[in-house]
């Protein structure tokens, strides 16, 4: 089987979370997939970031929606890094990226992207927002979508499947068997999140997940060799 394994905002346990410098190091560890975050500025721009407002992740404060992309350009996201928007992240690395979406706004504007350059084999669009999913979808007929969850029951497998969504990205720490076994019994693939420690590894492996999404490069070591 094919274990998967995502970097969480690049490399985010080692580098500047959703910073170019993160997705390079996350390409250079030979992570699988880069998982990402998306945001609509006050002009836009489709820029990364996970949270809605700037003050955890940079030197500046308010919300990202308030934001013109150049008054985004000017604060520091971590080391010097500057936030990126999506377009610069496609040119920097040529890893599969998995970006997530916040609303139906930013399936629309990612929705022209992946047309433009012809983005569906390369970018899975994943989103907590079922609503999300089937704009990005209606958009871009055959983009690969995913319905991440943190708090859900074995209803999250039919939210999944009435979303026109092919994976699961679930909260590790909530998984259970009947969860994965009716997931799998819609044909639906699963990831788990967020996979730091050896204990979570296995558990993704005893449950034998699709992959793995992590803020730490040395999962993909070990997890070859964890049954």
């Amino acid at each position: 089987m094919n274990f998967l394994t995502i970097g969480h905002r690049g490399v985010m346990g080692v580098e500047p979370e959703n910073t170019l410098r993160s997705f390079v190091a996350a390409q250079q560890a030979g992570l699988d997939v880069i998982e990402l975050d998306l945001h609509l500025s006050k002009d836009g721009a489709l820029v990364v970031m996970h949270d809605t407002e700037v003050d955890r992740t940079t030197d500046g404060s308010g919300a990202i929606a308030d934001k013109t992309l150049a008054e985004l350009r000017s604060l520091d996201a971590g080391r010097g890094e500057r936030i990126p928007v999506f377009e610069e992240v496609l040119d920097a690395v040529r890893t599969p990226l998995q970006a997530e979406i916040k609303d139906v706004a930013a399936a629309r504007a990612l929705s022209e992207v992946m047309r433009q350059r012809d983005l569906v084999s390369r970018v899975e669009v994943s989103s907590f927002h079922d609503e999300a999913i089937t704009e990005i979808a209606r958009l871009v007929p055959g983009v690969r979508t995913a319905l991440v969850a943190g708090r859900y029951g074995t209803d999250v497998v039919e939210r999944a499947t009435a979303a026109g969504a092919a994976t699961l990205c679930l909260d590790i720490r909530r998984l259970t068997l009947e969860v994965v076994e009716h997931a799998r019994k819609a044909d639906l693939r699963i990831i788990g999140w967020v996979v730091n420690t050896q204990d979570h590894l296995r558990l993704a492996r005893a449950f034998e997940l699709d992959g793995a999404t992590t803020d730490y490069p040395e999962i993909k070591r070990t997890g070859r060799f964890t049954a």
